[in-house]
């Protein structure tokens, strides 16, 4: 999940899809790999059960197993962030693996036990962002129904395809999903337009609404699928995550 902009639903985007995904059978890992924590925070992880993080996976002391816990959700389990992320760029920048670390840690047997691994990046290209791309199959790119959307989205497809010339080759855009709708507003309608005008079917079909259910669900430390299910948000995501698995499907077959 990236997007070098923040607040266009990273965070609430991993939290539902892997929640949606866990739901219809798979069995999930999400990387919080943003020193704010809130991904593992949505999910009900206090603080003190974060003794080891996804800083320990960056600096190589321990591994995804001892590291992922699991939620409230059956088949959804969260490898914790904490603030020590912040200072893991200092620490590793001068390593000659220093892109690699993320990659590394989750191509360890530990990690092969999920069907899917979402990472939850920061809002910002750093070298946590590259790590999560030099480590991922694709990325999904939540984006906001607002006017300064396109201009954004621009600079991050400029960042994937830097990513691609120079430490991951096969890195794709899964998909750009598109965020906080309001149907009410015009100005939300015309931003969906003009990114399906732009970008066709790398656009999923689904829209996630602008919905208070889906606000309120972090503060009891619970994704909105299960703060309330029927809300709209809750409906979105579920239709998101049979789109994500549709997509994931073609690809390995077109690989």
């Amino acid at each position: 999940m990236a997007n070098q902009k923040g607040g266009v639903g990273k965070t609430t985007t991993a939290i539902n899809l892997g929640t949606a995904l866990a739901a219809i059978g798979e069995k999930v890992l999400i990387v919080d790999l943003d020193p704010q924590g809130n991904a593992s925070t949505g999910l009900g992880i206090d603080r003190q059960r974060r003794e080891i993080s996804s800083y320990d996976l960056m600096i190589g002391s321990h591994g995804v197993g001892e590291a992922a816990l699991q939620t409230v959700v059956p088949d959804l389990y969260i490898v914790p962030s904490t603030m020590d992320l912040l200072g893991v760029e200092m620490e590793i920048s001068q390593q000659s693996d220093r892109v690699f670390r993320l990659k590394r840690a989750l191509q360890e047997p530990d990690a092969k036990q999920f069907s899917y691994i979402l990472i939850d990046c920061p809002p910002s290209f750093n070298l946590l962002t590259m790590n999560a791309m030099a480590a991922a199959d694709s990325v999904l790119v939540p984006l906001q129904c607002e006017f300064f959307a396109l201009e954004g989205l621009s600079q991050l497809l400029e960042t994937v395809d830097q990513v691609r010339r120079t430490v991951n080759p096969s890195l794709d855009i899964q998909g750009i999903v598109l965020t906080m709708f309001d149907a009410r507003n015009n100005l939300a309608q015309q931003v969906v337009n003009d990114v399906r005008t732009h970008l066709g079917e790398k656009v999923y079909h689904t829209l996630i609404p602008r919905n208070v259910r889906v606000s309120e669900a972090p503060s009891y430390g619970k994704p909105a699928i299960l703060y309330d299910l029927k809300c709209a948000g809750s409906q979105a995501y579920l239709q998101l995550a049979s789109e994500v698995i549709q997509r994931e499907r073609q690809r390995k077959v077109a690989a």
